[in-house]
């Protein structure tokens, strides 16, 4: 009798500790899951309230949704690139770069508790109704749908989906330095990375001014890349004293003849010149400025440059008279401990990629990303607008690479108004070389991060605003 009370008392035990811990082994759910469990008898026990649970009874629900594949802890994240057009050559490596990023993250653990993260890459071709096109498939709820935008290349482009973006949810990483992404009437949820195409030129032209004269030569595209930098760039002129010798802002039209800019840029007297446009036309621009005689200096936004043309016939010019913007750390020249940890990954998953700062700009890219979904796994939250609410807590740490941002309060106070400034410099490139290589890129650092003055005292708005 007294081994059958014991038997009792000890099932009883059991019974009730298997109550206790009946959400011990939960895991994440999709939105619509609950996690249902009978109230013991005799007992009262509030009701589950969404993804609040103890400390003590195991893992929290995430929120998921379209994006997230749950019950393989699988979140999709978009890149909406040029993988053909005329930034083709950039972007190309900028998404191999971010592709590896997430590779390592995946292969280390992942992120929270396990989960990886794919990246659904499709080609815009920088043009915009192909970027909006491909925005339809990230935002609706296929297989190819994602929970953000880590990179969407272009200007255009991506002010054409802005109102999708806060229509959706959706948070967007632009490949673009416009500096209307700020102003919450234009781009509420795409996330400037890095300060903007205008402040860069502030303060490379108040380096230029100070360095090599007043007068000064502004050439660029139309639109939000081109006259957000030539605005800038003619901002600081007019702060400083300086004499604008030639205006050819929205001036260089993609595919047409430049003479005319070629001409009004060799005849100004410049000292100096800022151009805002891509690689290939800068090449054609300087070639043609340069046979005429051109005494004077050149510089641009950082899109305007690509490394590879110090291997071109430009090469001697650019090595005696280009100076570099732009807005991160460059390859192996300083940004630690980033750029050991970028170098090392890239070296294990991309032995044979070619040498390239844009690397850089791929891991600004993924670590952005990281810490916005680490956030959001935290908040208990991955759905879309978990994910936007997520990006707008944290405050980025780049690891060096860059300086650390958040989108957080008034644009006037959060605005980065720091950028870098390089020597191209080609006894300091290693031509052909791969990320496996101990080379460079072709760049000497001059000053960074700075900020100038003009830069300092500017009051934020967007310089460019489309008609």
């Amino acid at each position: 009798m007294r081994r059958l009370r014991l038997l009792v008392a000890l099932l009883l035990a059991f019974a009730l500790v298997a109550a206790a811990c009946g959400d011990d082994d939960s895991t994440s759910t999709s939105e619509s899951s609950t996690s249902e469990q009978p109230a013991d008898e005799g007992s009262e026990q509030p009701a589950d309230e969404g993804n609040e649970q103890p400390a003590d009874e195991g893992p929290m629900e995430i929120k998921t949704g379209a994006g997230v594949d749950a019950e393989n802890k699988v979140i999709r994240v978009g890149l909406n690139a040029d993988l053909s057009g005329i930034f083709a050559a950039l972007t190309t490596k900028i998404v191999d770069g971010q592709l590896a990023f997430w590779e390592a993250v995946n292969d280390n653990g992942g992120l929270g508790d396990g989960w990886t993260v794919e990246p659904v890459v499709l080609d815009n071709a920088y043009d915009v109704p192909t970027h909006k096109q491909n925005y339809e498939i990230f935002s609706g709820d296929g297989e190819q749908s994602v929970v953000m935008l880590t990179n969407s290349t272009g200007s255009p482009h991506t002010a054409a989906i802005a109102q999708d973006l806060i229509e959706d949810d959706m948070a967007a990483i632009p490949l673009s330095w416009y500096s209307g992404w700020a102003d919450p009437e234009i781009g509420k949820n795409v996330f400037e990375v890095q300060t903007n195409y205008c402040i860069e030129a502030m303060n490379a032209v108040s380096y230029l001014i100070e360095t090599y004269g007043p007068k000064g030569a502004v050439a660029g595209l139309p639109g939000d890349y081109g006259e957000d930098g030539a605005i800038g760039a003619k901002y600081a002129i007019e702060q400083l004293g300086g004499e604008l010798v030639y205006d050819g802002q929205a001036a260089v039209v993609p595919g047409a003849d430049q003479t005319p800019v070629i001409t009004g840029i060799a005849e100004s007297g410049a000292d100096w010149v800022w151009l805002t446009t891509s690689p290939g036309t800068t090449a054609e621009i300087i070639g043609g400025v340069e046979q005429a005689g051109f005494d004077g200096v050149w510089s641009g936004n950082s899109p305007s440059m690509n490394h590879a043309l110090l291997d071109t016939a430009l090469g001697p010019v650019l090595d005696a008279k280009y100076i570099q913007s732009t807005y991160t750390t460059l390859w192996g020249v300083g940004g630690e401990p980033g750029m050991s940890e970028m170098i090392d990954t890239m070296r294990q998953y991309r032995p044979d990629a070619p040498l390239d700062d844009v690397y850089i700009i791929s891991w600004v890219e993924g670590l952005i990303a990281q810490q916005a979904l680490e956030k959001a796994l935290e908040n208990g939250d991955i759905t879309r607008a978990g994910v936007l609410a997520a990006m707008n807590e944290i405050q980025v740490d780049y690891h060096g690479l860059a300086p650390n941002q958040t989108w957080s309060g008034d644009p006037n106070d959060y605005v980065v108004r720091e950028s870098y400034l390089y020597d191209m410099d080609s006894s300091v490139r290693t031509p052909g070389a791969t990320v496996s290589d101990e080379g460079g890129t072709g760049f000497t650092l001059i000053q960074g991060p700075f900020v100038s003055d003009v830069a300092a005292n500017w009051t934020y708005e967007p310089c460019f605003k489309p008609a």
